[in-house]
Parts: structure tokens; C-alpha cells; sequence
């Protein structure tokens, strides 16, 4: 080989020499020298989830259901309350000038549209047309209405189980409050408080004409409406300041089911503990 290639070759030696020298002793290149050489990764709608992932759903409906229980939702709850009382003692009066026509006109038209199985369909809808989008905020929206929606069916089935309010037309004890009433007004929060009032004031316009044709079927008094407005608010506006936090821990993916047997002298049983 002559002395020109030789020449060459030299700094090619040294080059390798010494990358490996300094993985010998500095254990190689730093991960943030790498990560700097690295091209970022694009950021996809997934990656900016944050809580709202399908995996954490059940996680989100219990904190949803015990972030109720908090002090922003304590002046709408008194509100409600108190608006709630007040229609208690119009009941007849209003159910008299409302004049329920069973079966014909919009009352019954708005009855099937507020009900379970359109309610349903329309939310799953959205909650899966929401897991395509790339869209953060109806993403979000789409995620929150799933999630406010199950979680009031939890609050409303609960409340009427423990009423046994006898509905004006004496059909059954289910009377108070009005589901469908609840399920609009939570909607309805949920898109007023991810788009404004500029789609907040038709959703609650729309959500008020649900209970009203309620109360137009005869299926619910002027209280059991506005019981379920206050509730559908409550909820729709927890669900979405729970579901807004920020992760405190980046590994917690889920809620955790935990069971652990008791044995002391005077006591046996199981401990079980659910986190979320």
C-alpha cells in the first residue's frame, strides 16, 4: 500500500479510535445527544388524549361519579334545589296548563327522539366518529358525551329507585326525576362547555323542549323536569372539569382492583380497594 493511501487512511483510524474510547469510558453517546439527533415524532390526536383514551373510560366514569360530591357543583346544586321546591308546588297548576295529549304532536315526537335507544345510538355516534377524528376539541366533546351520559343513567336510575314517585299518569313509581330531561341537560353542558354559548344556548333550548314534552305525555310534573335538569348540569359539568385534569402520573393507565385477606385474633374477611 503506498504512503498516499496510507495517508488516507489515517484519520478514518483515529475517528474510530476514538468513538471507541468514548464508549469504553463514557458509556457511549448521552440519550439526549441521541434524542437531539433524532427527528420528532409528529404528534397524532391520540398522543393528545390525555385522560379521555378508551382504556381509562371506567377509570373517568368513577371519578366522574365521585367528583359530584365537590364544591363547584354545590351553587348549581343548591339552585336546582331550590327551583326544584318551587316547581313542586306548581305541579298541578302546570300540569294542567300544559294539557298532555298523549301520542300525537311534538310531544311525542320529542319523547322518541330524547329516548334511550336514539339517545344511545346518537351518543355512540359521536363517541365513535370521535375516535377517528383528528379534531382535539370533538375528540374531547365526542368522549365527554359517552362518558356524561352513562354516568347519569348511574345518578337518575339511582335517585328514582330510592323516590318511588308515582308518575302523573299512575303508569309506574319512576316519576322523579325525568331521565330523559337529565341525559339532554348533560349533553347539552358538555357541548356548552367544549364550543361556548353559541352551541350551548340551542342545546339547552333543545334539551328544555325534551322536558317539556315529558310533561306533555303526562310521564313527568314540573318538579321531575327540573330535577332532571339540575342533575344533567351537575353531571355534564363535572364529567368534563374530571376529564380535563391533567394526568398526575403518566404510568397510571387505569383503575386497579385490589383484594387482600384479613387475619386478625378476632376478625377474618377480605379487604378490597379500587383506585382510580
Amino acid at each position: 500500500m503506498d504512503d498516499h493511501a496510507i495517508r488516507r487512511r489515517i484519520p478514518k483510524c483515529i475517528a474510530a479510535l476514538t468513538l471507541a474510547a468514548s464508549v469504553a469510558l463514557g458509556g457511549g453517546v448521552s440519550a439526549a445527544e441521541q434524542t437531539a439527533t433524532e427527528p420528532e415524532k409528529p404528534k397524532t390526536a391520540a398522543t393528545e388524549d390525555g385522560r379521555r383514551t378508551v382504556h381509562r373510560l371506567p377509570a373517568n366514569l368513577g371519578r366522574g361519579i365521585v367528583g359530584v360530591f365537590h364544591r363547584d357543583t354545590l351553587v348549581p346544586l343548591v339552585i336546582g334545589g331550590v327551583a326544584t321546591g318551587g316547581a313542586w308546588v306548581l305541579d298541578e297548576e302546570m300540569r294542567d296548563w300544559i294539557n298532555p295529549d298523549p301520542g300525537e304532536g311534538w310531544g311525542q315526537t320529542l319523547e322518541t327522539a330524547g329516548g334511550a335507544v336514539w339517545s344511545g345510538v346518537f351518543v355512540g355516534s359521536l363517541f365513535t366518529a370521535g375516535r377517528i377524528s383528528k379534531n382535539a376539541r370533538f375528540r374531547a366533546a365526542s368522549y365527554d358525551m359517552l362518558d356524561a351520559a352513562v354516568m347519569n343513567a348511574v345518578y337518575f336510575q339511582s335517585i328514582k329507585l330510592v323516590a318511588q314517585r308515582t308518575r302523573p299518569n299512575g303508569e309506574n313509581n319512576q316519576s322523579f326525576p325525568s331521565g330523559h330531561t337529565s341525559n339532554a341537560f348533560a349533553l347539552a353542558t358538555v357541548a356548552e362547555r367544549h364550543y361556548g354559548w353559541k352551541i350551548g344556548v340551542p342545546a339547552y333550548l333543545l334539551a328544555g323542549a325534551v322536558g317539556a314534552s315529558r310533561m306533555k305525555q303526562d310521564m313527568h310534573y314540573f318538579s321531575d323536569v327540573v330535577a332532571g335538569a339540575t342533575l344533567g348540569y351537575i353531571v355534564g359539568r363535572t364529567v368534563v372539569r374530571v376529564n380535563s385534569r391533567p394526568l398526575a402520573d403518566g404510568s397510571r393507565k387505569g383503575a386497579s382492583f385490589n383484594m387482600a385477606p384479613i387475619v386478625a385474633r378476632h376478625a377474618r374477611g377480605m379487604q378490597m380497594s379500587l383506585t382510580f
